[in-house]
């Protein structure tokens, strides 16, 4: 087994989103291809943002992907005392101190400094007081030193900051809490992460925790920072260009595996290949082809993918996918016609479930609501006769498949010297209300004798006299 660690590790304030999902396939696919421990920890640390709701959405999203890990979820609100005994072992060794400055003091202190042509960083003047009232609330900063920090990203290569530039970053509030980039460091560190793989909104907080792994004596891992993810306006991809949320994408109709392959393509490339399967992407996945620049995401693009694999998806599993999500709008399938064979009937046609639930409805009616425009275009006088012809020839049929049914409508067509575009579209209305539907030979098969005869009988009060 691979020495590779890696983690995703989000924060409960939320559902899983598109970004996120990414950087979490990302992380479970080197884990995977190197043989090496995917691990979930929930970043819970804010006490007062965090949800169960939120874990339980993640954990969820997470399930639904395909995304199993390995250790976890480990969550960060049950370690405060491992976080508590690493602030103190940093002010004991002097490399870190008491903050009693008031928020109201810091702003003045900002707004004084960018009024001067300075940088609004703290300007430590906590570093240097020498009364230490025990009776005010303080939060600790870390005594960021001087020199330069450098670190060779795998993604966008070398990046150096100067320490001059970073902030003596809060490490505990006043409340006793400790912030992120402190305990990101401790859980990375003491969890053995080989490699840290995130967005690259976080590409400045990376210079900050290399330099408490140092202060800490820990091992410095690598990292690797992912674009982020533009909607088409070229902006951060947020809510106003679609579902982020990745449940979101489950009710809208979309299977896992198509927004696996289409998050995977999204900044990542291999060659002109565009449809992967989970395995292939295993197998093919490295850091060297994912981009540098940030990727756009393309909602015709994921539904292009979408149908495609409705088309070639296995329709037992589309089935019973199918059937909740007619239950979901209150149809009930038991007793109603076979959900493989309504799947068969619509899946070319299909770009989302929601799509093919809505197509399935009518097979699953009681009563079928007929469009005014449809009956007037296609139910009229001159269209009876043929269509009692067709009902004649199907209520002789004993075998009620595809080919007889075919057969009968060729004896109706022969007998009334009508072609199909004449004969279908009235059998169609009365089967199911409108003028589209799949192959009306695969209405009738699917809906079977019994339910066809019903319809079609129910059908001829259509005909105006």
């Amino acid at each position: 087994m691979s020495q590779l660690r890696v983690r995703f590790a989000p924060s409960p304030t939320g559902y899983l989103h598109i970004g996120g999902a990414r950087t979490a396939l990302f992380n479970f696919l080197l884990a995977r291809k190197e043989q090496g421990n995917f691990i979930l920890r929930i970043e819970d640390t804010d006490v007062a943002r965090s949800t169960q709701t939120s874990v339980d959405a993640i954990l969820q999203a997470m399930d639904w992907l395909g995304l199993n890990y390995d250790e976890g979820p480990i969550y960060q609100s049950e370690r405060f005392d491992l976080y508590r005994s690493k602030v103190q072992e940093l002010v004991v060794a002097g490399k870190a101190y008491r903050c009693y400055c008031t928020p109201e003091e810091l702003e003045q202190r900002r707004e004084a400094a960018m009024k001067s042509g300075g940088k609004p960083k703290y300007d430590r003047t906590c570093l240097h007081r020498q009364d230490q009232p025990d009776d005010r609330p303080y939060a600790i900063r870390f005594l960021v030193p001087d020199g330069e920090t450098a670190f060779v990203d795998r993604i966008k290569g070398t990046i150096s900051f100067q320490n001059e530039e970073l902030d003596d970053l809060i490490i505990q509030r006043s409340d006793g809490t400790p912030t992120y980039n402190f305990v990101v460091v401790i859980d990375d560190a003491e969890m053995g992460m080989t490699l840290v793989l995130r967005g690259d909104d976080h590409v400045n907080n990376t210079p900050r925790q290399i330099l408490l792994y140092q202060a800490l004596s820990y091992a410095v891992p690598e990292f690797a920072h992912v674009p982020m993810i533009l909607g088409a306006d070229k902006t951060r991809l947020s809510k106003r260009h679609g579902a982020t949320s990745v449940m979101e994408y489950r009710v809208m109709g979309f299977l896992p595996e198509a927004l696996v392959n289409y998050l995977a393509r999204l900044g990542w490339s291999c060659g002109d290949e565009e449809i992967f399967s989970m395995e292939e992407l295993i197998v093919k996945f490295d850091l060297d082809h994912v981009g540098r620049s940030a990727g756009v995401f393309n909602p015709e693009k994921l539904l292009w993918l979408n149908a495609h694999y409705i088309k070639t998806g296995d329709r037992q599993r589309l089935a019973t996918l199918l059937k909740e999500y007619l239950g979901e709008r209150g149809i009930e399938t038991d007793g109603g016609p076979d959900l493989v064979g309504v799947v068969k009937s619509l899946q070319e046609r299909s770009h989302t479930m929601v799509e093919m639930a809505e197509g399935a409805a009518f097979y699953f009616a009681d009563k079928v609501d007929y469009l005014p425009e449809a009956v007037s275009k296609c139910c009229t006088p001159e269209a009876k006769a043929g269509y009692q012809t067709v009902l004649k020839h199907l209520s002789a049929l004993d075998d009620f498949s595809h080919d007889a049914i075919a057969a009968a409508f060729n004896q109706a067509m022969s007998e009334t010297g009508l072609k199909l575009g004449k004969l279908a579209p009235p059998v169609r209305v009365a089967l199911n209300g409108t003028t589209t539907s799949p192959s009306v030979y695969e209405v009738l098969e699917v809906l079977g004798k019994e339910r066809s005869l019903t319809r079609l009988r129910q059908g001829e009060a259509l005909f105006a006299t």
